[in-house]
C-alpha cells in the first residue's frame, strides 16, 4: 500500500485535472476492464478492438485503432485545432493507464524506464499506452507547427517530436506482431506507422520516402474498408482522403507535372485543401508562377504595351487567367467567394507593389504626363492596368452575389424564426450601389481619360446598372403600397433600358457578360400591369382607405373603444395601448401664508432700559480704571 502512494504521487493531481473534464468520476473506466472474463488473456488474441469503453447503461463496445484515435482528438481539442489541449489528455489518460495497469516510471523521487515488451502483453491496454505515447508526440508537433510560422527556430523541435512519435509507432507495429494479438490490429498499426512516417518524411521533403509512406497507408486502409461493416469503412476512407492530397503533393515534387492539375481542382473544392498541405500548396502554385513569371517581360493592355519589371506583378499577372477560370468552374457560391477574396488580395498586393515602385521616383509621377507623346509613365499606366483588374474583380463578384440574392428573392419567403434574416431588395440596391461606385472609379483611372471606347463602355455599364438599381428600388417600393413612386421609377428603368439598346452598337462584345436588358424591359412591363391593377383594388377596397387614417393618428386603443377597426399593431410585440408615460395634468397648488398683521403691531418702548443699561455699564467700567470699589 505504500509503495502505491508512493508511486501514484502525480495522480492526485491527474485526478484533480481530470474532474474538470469528467464532473461524475467516470474518466478511469475508458482505462478499466469490466468484470467476467475478458479477451486479452494468455489464450486469447489481443488487439485494439478489444479495448472497452463504458456506454451508457452498462454496455460495453468494441473500436478499431483508428476510432479510437479520432474519437480522441474530436473530443479533445482537435475539433477546434488546439493541439495542446489534446497534448494535455494525452499526458493524463498516459498517467491513469500507468496507474491502472501498475506499469509506474519509478516514483516521485526516482525514474526507472520500463519498456513494454512481448512477455508482459497479457492486456490490451499496453497496446494503448504505447498509442497514447504516440498521439502525445505527435499532436505536440502538431502544436509546434502551428508556432513555427512566428518562430522558425521551432521547427527543429518540431522535427524531433515527429520522429519521436514514429518511434513509438515502431514500437507499436513491432508488439503487434506477436501472435498474441489479432490480423485486424496488425494492419492497422502497420497503416498508423505509416501515416506517421509519411508525415515525418514530408516535413524533410523526402518526396519519394513520404509518397511510398503514405501509398502503404492508403492501400491497407482501403483494404479494411473492403473487409469491414460500412460503419467502419466510412472511418477509412475518411483517412484515405486525408492523406490523397499528400500523395499527389509529393508526386509534384518528384516531377510529376499531371499531379498540379489534381492539387488545382482540390483547391476548388468547398473550404479548400486543410491540414499539412494547406499551406505547402499555396506555397507550390506562387513557385509555379514565380518559374514561369522569369520569362514575362511585357504585357499589352488597350493597344499599349508596358514593360513589367517587378516579380509580384508577374506573378499575379500569370495567375489571373487561372484564378477568372476556377471562378468561372466553382460549384457553389460559398467557394466562388472564397476565390473572389484570394484573387482581390493578390490583387491588392500587386498593387502596393507598384506603389512602393512609384514612391522613389515622386517628381516624376506629379508630372507624369509627357512632353512628346502627351501619355503618362509606364509605371503608372501598369497602375491604372491593375486598379482596373481590381474593379472588375469587385465588380463581378458583388453582380454574383446580387444574381444569388435575386434567386432568393424569387423563392417563397420563410419566416425568420432560425435566425437568418430573408433576403430583400433593398439588399440588392446596396450591391447596385456599389457596382455604380467602382464604374465611376473607373473612368477616373490616369492614362484613360482620352479613351473614347473605354469611356463609352463604361457609360453603357452604368446604364444597365443604374436601370437594375432603379428596378430594385421601385420593388421596395411597391411592398409599402407606394404605388406612384413605383410607377414613375419602373419608366426610368425602361428609359434607361432603352438608351442601352440604342447605345450598344460596337460595344455589344464588351456587353455580353452583362445581364440582358429586354429581360429586364418585359419583366418590369409585366410588372407594371400587376402594379396598376393593384393600384385600382388598393383604392376600391374600404378597410384599406379607413385603415390608415385611424391608424396615423397615432391614438393608443384606451382612447378609441367607440371605434372599430382591424388593426393588425394589436397582435404585434408594440401594442399601444394606452400612452405611456402618462402625460402632464395641471393639479391646484397649495395655498400661501401671508402674515399681514405684524406690520400693524406696536411694540412697547425699550429706550430706558437701554440707556439706563448703558450708564450702569460706562460707570462700572470708570470705576474700575482708576480702581474704586463699590
Amino acid at each position: 500500500m505504500a509503495a502505491e502512494r508512493q508511486g501514484g504521487g502525480g495522480g492526485r493531481g491527474a485526478g484533480a485535472e481530470e474532474n474538470k473534464e469528467h464532473k461524475d468520476g467516470k474518466d478511469n473506466k475508458e482505462n478499466e476492464r469490466p468484470a467476467g472474463p475478458q479477451p486479452g488473456g494468455l489464450g486469447d488474441s489481443l488487439g485494439l478492438e478489444s479495448i472497452l469503453r463504458s456506454g451508457g447503461g452498462g454496455t460495453w463496445q468494441a473500436r478499431p485503432l483508428l476510432q479510437i484515435v479520432k474519437e480522441s482528438q474530436q473530443q479533445h481539442g482537435l475539433r477546434h485545432g488546439d493541439f495542446q489541449r489534446y497534448r494535455g489528455y494525452c499526458s493524463r489518460r498516459l498517467r491513469r493507464l500507468r496507474k491502472t495497469l501498475n506499469f509506474k516510471m519509478g516514483n516521485r523521487h526516482k525514474f526507472t524506464g520500463k519498456k513494454v515488451t512481448e512477455e508482459i502483453l497479457s492486456d490490451n491496454r499496453y497496446l494503448l499506452l504505447i498509442l497514447m505515447d504516440a498521439e502525445r508526440a505527435w499532436s505536440y508537433a502538431m502544436q509546434l507547427k502551428q508556432e513555427a510560422n512566428t518562430e522558425p527556430r521551432k521547427r527543429f523541435h518540431l522535427l524531433s517530436r515527429l520522429r519521436k512519435a514514429v518511434k513509438h509507432a515502431e514500437e507499436l507495429e513491432r508488439l503487434c506482431e506477436s501472435n498474441r494479438v489479432d490480423a485486424k490490429t496488425k494492419l492497422e498499426a502497420q497503416a498508423y506507422m505509416a501515416y506517421l512516417t509519411g508525415m515525418l518524411r514530408f516535413e524533410h521533403q523526402e518526396w519519394k520516402a513520404a509518397m511510398e509512406a503514405f501509398n502503404k497507408c492508403k492501400t491497407i486502409y482501403e483494404k479494411l474498408a473492403n473487409a469491414f461493416t460500412e460503419e467502419q469503412a466510412v472511418l477509412y476512407n475518411q483517412r484515405v482522403e486525408e492523406i490523397s492530397p499528400n500523395i499527389r503533393y509529393c508526386a509534384y515534387n518528384i516531377g510529376d507535372q499531371s499531379a498540379m492539375n489534381e492539387l488545382m481542382q482540390m483547391r476548388l473544392r468547398s473550404g479548400g485543401t486543410e491540414g499539412l498541405l494547406a499551406e505547402k500548396l499555396e506555397a507550390l502554385i506562387t513557385q509555379t508562377r514565380a518559374k514561369q513569371a522569369a520569362t514575362m517581360s511585357e504585357v499589352e493592355w488597350r493597344g499599349r504595351t508596358v514593360p513589367v519589371k517587378i516579380d509580384k506583378v508577374r506573378i499575379f499577372l500569370l495567375g489571373l487567367a487561372d484564378n477568372e477560370a476556377a471562378i468561372a468552374q466553382a460549384e457553389n457560391e460559398e467557394t466562388k467567394e472564397r476565390l473572389f477574396e484570394s484573387l482581390l488580395s493578390e490583387c491588392r498586393d500587386a498593387i502596393q507593389a507598384v506603389r512602393e515602385e512609384l514612391k522613389p521616383d515622386q517628381k516624376q509621377r506629379e508630372h507624369s504626363l509627357e512632353n512628346d507623346s502627351g501619355k503618362v509613365s509606364n509605371i503608372q499606366y501598369l497602375h491604372s492596368y491593375l486598379t482596373y483588374i481590381k474593379l472588375s474583380t469587385a465588380i463581378k463578384r458583388n453582380e454574383s452575389m446580387a444574381k444569388s440574392l435575386q434567386k432568393a428573392l424569387l423563392q417563397p419567403q420563410r419566416s425568420d424564426e432560425d435566425g437568418k434574416r430573408s433576403p430583400r431588395p433593398q439588399d440588392l440596391i446596396r450591391l447596385y450601389d456599389i457596382i455604380l461606385q467602382n464604374l465611376v472609379e473607373l473612368t477616373q483611372l490616369p492614362g484613360l481619360e482620352e479613351d473614347k471606347n473605354f469611356q463609352k463602355e463604361i457609360g453603357l455599364k452604368t446604364l444597365v446598372y443604374k436601370a437594375y438599381r432603379c428596378f430594385f428600388i421601385a420593388q421596395s417600393y411597391v411592398l409599402v403600397k407606394k404605388w406612384s413612386e413605383a410607377l414613375v421609377l419602373y419608366e426610368r428603368v425602361l428609359k434607361y433600358a432603352r438608351e442601352v439598346q440604342s447605345g450598344a452598337g460596337a460595344h455589344r462584345n464588351s456587353l455580353k457578360e452583362l445581364p440582358d436588358v429586354q429581360d429586364l424591359i418585359t419583366q418590369v412591363n409585366a410588372e407594371k400591369y400587376s402594379l396598376q391593377a393593384a393600384a385600382i383594388l388598393d383604392a376600391n377596397d374600404p378597410h384599406e382607405t379607413e385603415s390608415p387614417s385611424q391608424v396615423k393618428d397615432g391614438k393608443p386603443l384606451s382612447e378609441r373603444f367607440e371605434t372599430f377597426c382591424l388593426d393588425p399593431s394589436l397582435v404585434s410585440k408594440q401594442v399601444s395601448l394606452v400612452h405611456f408615460p402618462p402625460g402632464f395634468q395641471p393639479i391646484p397648488c397649495k395655498p400661501l401664508f401671508f402674515d399681514l398683521a405684524l406690520n400693524h403691531v406696536a411694540f412697547p418702548p425699550l429706550e430706558d432700559k437701554v440707556e439706563q443699561k448703558a450708564k450702569s455699564g460706562l460707570t462700572g467700567y470708570i470705576k474700575g480704571i482708576f480702581g474704586f470699589k463699590s
